[in-house]
């Protein structure tokens, strides 16, 4: 499995998210190539899913209806 830094990631919530801290949102990082991280902004030090960029523009569409 390839590894892939993430240290200079910059992460961005929903612009549904309020930023109150009872809500549940994702956060995802732009800008690295062959994949899209997320994670929970709840738990920033926490673990990060690694999502093809195909599946993640499937995903979007399906959540926003636009697939």
């Amino acid at each position: 499995m390839r590894k892939h830094d993430l240290s200079n990631a910059h992460w961005r919530k929903s612009s549904y998210s309020s930023g109150d801290s009872s809500n549940e949102c994702l956060e995802v990082a732009d800008g690295l190539p062959a994949v899209v991280p997320v994670r929970d902004s709840k738990l920033s030090t926490g673990p990060v899913l690694l999502i093809g960029p195909a599946a993640w523009a499937a995903f979007v569409g399906s959540v926003t209806g636009q697939n």
